[in-house]
């Protein structure tokens, strides 16, 4: 009489995980227009069937992956204690994190291109993302308030501008480099541009915060 074999349940996080990471490929290089679920599914080692299962379609996973996408760097910049930095200390390494992660993670910058292409739309059912941006306002909120307190800071800086602006000033440089190295002449990513423009932002911002 033959052995047995054990049953063995498929690891739904796992095949979860691989999809969304396949997805965020796939999703960073083409775009939601251009991505294919076919693609998809090949990237990850799985099938179509277990998409749609998961997920339950193109629109839906991109949702999901846009959504993690901002979890990962609300989540990264709360492991930074910037709590228990002085103000302008902090303030320097939340504008060296966010210049740094957007170079680090390139997709980053392309996904966020292709959800403003699609009107923001695909955040809009995601729960739990606007209390994740308003807890990052309040700890930039809380970090600004000790400079005033310990008067370093202008008391008129608007936290919710100051965030576009750390954002901005990061997201803007990176995301128009090539048009950047073509009009200004120079190599927007060369090492020495990279670093005249991360003392540039942090330069900005200290100019922007200070009393």
């Amino acid at each position: 009489m033959g052995t047995k074999m054990a049953f063995r349940p498929r690891n739904a996080d796992a095949t979860r995980d691989s999809i969304l990471q396949a997805a965020r490929a796939e999703f960073a290089a083409a775009g939601l227009g251009g991505a294919r679920v076919d693609d998809i599914a090949e990237r990850s080692g799985s099938n179509k069937r277990m998409i749609y299962h998961y997920f339950g379609g193109k629109d839906d996973l991109f949702a999901e992956v846009i959504a993690a996408e901002y979890e990962s760097i609300r989540t990264r910049e709360t492991e930074l204690n910037l709590e228990a930095l002085p103000p302008m200390e902090a303030m320097k390494k939340l504008v060296e994190f966010t210049w740094n992660y957007y170079i680090e993670n390139p997709e980053f910058i392309t996904l966020v291109n292709s959800a403003n292409l699609h009107k923001g739309r695909h955040l809009e059912c995601k729960s739990g993302l606007r209390e994740m941006q308003e807890s990052y306002v309040a700890l930039v909120s809380r970090i600004l308030q000790r400079g005033i307190d310990s008067k370093i800071f202008r008391a008129d800086i608007d936290p919710v501008q100051l965030c576009i602006t750390l954002a901005a000033i990061s997201y803007y440089y990176l995301t128009n480099q090539y048009t950047g190295t073509v009009l200004f002449g120079f190599k927007f990513t060369d090492e020495d541009a990279l670093k005249t423009r991360l003392q540039f932002n942090i330069e900005t911002i200290r100019r922007l915060i200070t009393a």
